[in-house]
């Protein structure tokens, strides 16, 4: 808006190197614990340094680490998935409308300090899982990647195409050899640099059909996923992203956020499937919403909630 900050791009060196678990504001921070092995089965805690705190405010990196992890190894969780980590100017967004898609959030403290926690969460045998934003990006234009060259077209379709008209946000077209080297890049660069150990991908049901799941409902009928809905350029660069972090990291995990129930999407590229890990539908979640705000606990409608756990389309899927 006319009368807010704008977030200015700093660049971020600190003059020295600090030891193997030194933090230090002036020294970038050195990693000194190895990542810990995949889990046979993950028990995942979702979480948002922000908004982790028992006070009123926006809560820190070091806070957090402090504070959250040894409670979530106490709990038994052996993997965080951590949200809204690339860099948003719209707080309420959650962090889905990434305006620096290379960028940590400066609102929980600096890059070095987010290393820290990570390294802190692989000491105590915790996973670290990014929640990654490759589907949409924030229509910005002064602090975003929108019209980067002036052009609309840059890294997103042109025109109509380009706009999501529900998430009032740009659409990036997989099918651009630049985009995917952006994409890909920068999949791969927060393992690298940050040490993650993997990704749940947003917004995986609207990145591979050109409907986006929007007023649509899928049955499991193949030619719902098998036809001219399906944008094939996006479901070929799942495939990629996935080819290049399990031949890089081969312990990585992949999660992908989709309620369309695609078929083979948890199955190898090899195999002409998507290649994820593991499936996240939101239906489960959804479901329990509606129970707990609707119904009270002699209400609860047992076959209604198997179905949703079981059915084809809103179950959890393991490779």
């Amino acid at each position: 808006e006319w009368n807010e900050v704008l977030f200015n791009g700093v660049h971020y060196e600190p003059p020295e190197k600090g030891a193997p678990g030194e933090i230090h504001p002036l020294k970038s921070y050195t990693f000194k614990y190895p990542r810990p092995p995949k889990p046979r089965a993950l028990r995942i805690y979702e979480c948002h340094v922000g908004m982790s705190s028992v006070e009123p405010k926006v809560n820190s990196y070091l806070e957090f680490r402090r504070d959250m992890l040894p409670r979530i190894r106490k709990l038994g969780y052996n993997c965080i998935q951590i949200m809204a980590i690339q860099e948003h100017a719209y707080y309420g967004s959650f962090g889905y409308h990434v305006t620096n898609f290379f960028g940590a959030s400066s609102r929980f403290g600096s890059p070095d300090e987010l290393k820290a926690l990570i390294d802190e969460a692989h000491r105590l045998g915790l996973v670290v899982l990014c929640d990654i934003v490759h589907s949409h990006a924030s229509k910005n234009t002064n602090d975003g990647i929108n019209m980067f060259d002036g052009t609309d077209a840059m890294y997103f379709h042109s025109g109509p195409k380009g706009n999501h008209w529900m998430w009032d946000s740009r659409l990036f077209n997989y099918g651009n050899w630049e985009t995917l080297r952006f994409l890909l890049s920068n999949a791969r660069w927060w393992m690298d640099e940050y040490k993650f150990d993997g990704y749940r991908f947003d917004g995986v049901t609207s990145m591979m059909y050109h409907h986006h799941g929007l007023s649509y409902t899928f049955t499991g009928n193949y030619q719902e996923y098998f036809g001219m809905n399906t944008d094939v350029d996006a479901v070929v660069y799942l495939m990629l992203v996935n080819n290049l972090l399990h031949d890089l990291f081969p312990s990585c995990v992949t999660v992908g956020e989709d309620v369309s129930g695609m078929p083979a999407f948890c199955r190898p590229w090899q195999e002409g499937g998507v290649g994820f890990d593991y499936r996240l539908q939101m239906a489960i979640a959804d479901k329990w919403i509606e129970v707990m705000k609707t119904k009270n606990d002699f209400q609860w409608d047992m076959q209604d909630l198997c179905h949703t756990m079981t059915n084809s389309l809103t179950a959890y899927t393991l490779s």
